[in-house]
């Protein structure tokens, strides 16, 4: 741990924003690190045991039916899914768009809205792209919901999923 001089040498000249950490070296003060909770782009933590339940329910999902289906085979088994975890959902939810302070009256259609908080997209395509996670984040932007799980049972792999925090 570095150790702030009690006196700058009387050599340097330094102006209250830098510390003198070594006779060699100024060193800019940073300003106090804000809890991860308020910065928000960070946080691993928000919503936490609903998002692992709905990870929980698509790779099940992806486990028994494995790849190949279209879009809404995958819709229809991940709601039936929901509903034997009892993980409240309501599937092909339209929410409003925020603009500024204003409602837009155009809607968008999520695949399902979990918990009444958390976002989930599904797609049934070989891979994922900018596109994608694009549309998740606007979505999330738009919708001012934090957390987002977008899932692609098309990959031959294993499901993939990516969870976006806002």
């Amino acid at each position: 741990m570095l150790m702030r001089l009690a006196e700058p040498p009387s050599s340097f000249s330094v102006d209250s924003f830098f510390s003198v950490y070594s006779v060699y070296s100024v060193v800019p003060l940073l300003p106090p690190m804000k809890n991860i909770d308020e910065i928000g782009s960070e946080n691993r933590f928000i919503h936490k045991d609903e998002s692992y339940a709905i990870i929980g329910a698509a790779l099940d999902v992806y486990h028994r039916l494995g790849c190949g289906f279209l879009e809404p085979v995958y819709q229809e088994a991940l709601a039936l899914e929901f509903g034997l975890r009892r993980i409240p959902f309501t599937a092909q939810t339209r929410l409003p768009i925020a603009y500024k302070s204003f409602v837009l009256t155009k809607k968008y259609r999520a695949d399902f809205v979990c918990f009444e908080k958390i976002i989930v997209e599904i797609k049934a395509q070989t891979v994922l792209t900018p596109v994608d996670w694009a549309q998740i984040l606007n979505y999330l932007k738009a919708s001012r919901y934090r957390v987002g799980l977008l899932f692609n049972f098309g990959s031959a792999r294993d499901l993939e999923k990516k969870r976006i925090i806002i």
